[in-house]
């Protein structure tokens, strides 16, 4: 990992990339304050993420000896911009990091350090996360992060009225599903709105669910690490099928590939289609652009499950989601000031905020209704009763992760499933 950074940091000084110097701030103490830095990706206007940068403001203004350096960086372009420093080992204090591959490779490269003490001296805390949530960031015995959010990518939304008016029932099966999915076009209504041009929507919300339904996550697991398993392997090749079905019933409107998934939220709110399955983002932003009209007729709940898969039905795709993580170079006072913040971003008090901004958490926390849209807290309470399966890209590796979601992309243009499994396996075992 060591040797793959230096010879990014090569590549990166060649072409002139190498970020300046002052865009990180060190550890110097100036004017008698500590000065660390945090980098995070909770730039936009929604209430998570003004609460997050609220939260920053507070500890600062708590702490007079302390400056903290804050960049709020678009979500688009954060794993890029914290990649590159990285590479040439320039990472801010503290900063927001991805559970899986993402914080893997921080930890592989000797990049950060445990906060295993924060969670030894607040353990009221610690046992208050929900079962799972701290295993991604437990590495050897030690804890790297406390995930400040919960990664649900798969809820299936429909419109409730829609159902009624067709006297159609909510599918809970396959077989159920096509049969809607049918009814819905004779009707003219498009089934399921997708925005799949950034094409990862089409993997994270619907594909990693049907699959984990067709082949179990046990082997998924398997296939990640070339175990015996491999995704060529006809299990899969129906998991592809199954996706390739969906298409084929014509479940998803012409010119999917070429919608943004902001612009399918927005299709399906305006009752252009019955259903549309999305991640947990989706109950932030439509709490935030629509009326609660609008709210209290969205239902939701899981993708049907498979009668004859190997995996189980009542599951989401998710699990632990960001958290932030320590620089192995910060020390002394500003190590013990970025302790402090991390354990402000993510403390009982943190975890209420973020959950009454609409949005998930895997912590055990009361949330007050009123302080939330109806469609959250009807998700909120959904998401205690069902298990998490993979995200498929979160375990892949990059190249295979988007193999996969350039495969998906070919398969709504009527591409072969077979050749894209080819692909996938390729890109999987060529890093193994």
């Amino acid at each position: 990992m060591k040797k793959a950074l230096l010879g990014l940091v090569i590549v990166l000084m060649l072409t002139g990339c190498i970020p300046n110097a002052d865009s990180e701030t060190t550890n110097e103490e100036t004017s008698g304050k500590t000065t660390i830095s945090i980098w995070h990706n909770f730039a936009g206007d929604d209430l998570r993420a003004r609460k997050v940068r609220d939260m920053i403001a507070s500890f600062e203004e708590k702490n007079p000896n302390i400056e903290v350096d804050e960049q709020a960086i678009p979500v688009d372009g954060y794993r890029q911009r914290i990649s590159t420093v990285a590479a040439a080992d320039e990472l801010p204090d503290v900063f927001l990091t991805y559970a899986g591959s993402f914080t893997d490779e921080f930890y592989h490269g000797d990049l950060i350090q445990p906060i295993t003490p924060l969670f030894n001296e607040h353990s009221d805390w610690k046992n208050a996360f929900l079962d799972g949530a701290l295993e991604p960031y437990n590495y050897d015995g030690e804890l790297y992060s406390a995930p400040v959010a919960m990664s649900a990518t798969s809820f299936l939304y429909y419109n409730k009225d829609m159902f009624e008016e067709h006297h159609l029932s909510v599918p809970k099966t396959w077989n159920e599903w096509m049969e809607v999915i049918e009814a819905f076009n004779q009707q003219g209504i498009t089934p399921i709105a997708l925005g799949n041009k950034a094409p990862w929507v089409a993997q994270s919300t619907t594909f990693g669910a049907i699959a984990d339904r067709v082949t179990g996550t046990e082997w998924f697991l398997n296939a990640v690490e070339q175990d015996e398993a491999s995704f060529t392997d006809p299990i899969f090749l129906d998991a592809l099928n199954r996706f390739k079905q969906l298409v084929d019933k014509g479940a998803y409107a012409d010119g999917a590939n070429s919608m943004d998934n902001t612009q399918a939220e927005q299709y399906f709110a305006q009752g252009k289609a019955a259903m549309m399955i999305n991640g947990a983002w989706s109950l932030s932003s439509l709490g935030a652009s629509q009326s609660e009209e609008v709210l209290n007729n969205i239902g939701v709940t899981v993708v049907p499950t498979i009668e004859d898969g190997k995996g189980s039905g009542n599951t989401i795709t998710g699990g632990p989601g960001g958290g932030f993580l320590l620089s192995s170079k910060t020390e002394g006072k500003a190590k013990d000031a970025a302790l402090d913040l991390i354990y402000k971003l993510s403390n009982a008090e943190a975890q209420k905020q973020i959950a009454e901004s609409n949005s998930m958490v895997m912590y055990d926390v009361e949330i007050d209704k009123k302080n939330v849209n109806p469609l959250f807290y009807e998700a909120f309470n959904l998401i205690r009763e069902v298990e998490f399966a993979p995200v498929y890209d979160l375990y892949l590796t990059s190249e295979a992760g988007e193999a996969v979601n350039n495969g998906l992309q070919e398969i709504m243009l009527g591409g072969d499933p077979e050749k894209v499994a080819e692909t996938i396996q390729k890109a999987q075992a060529s890093n193994e």
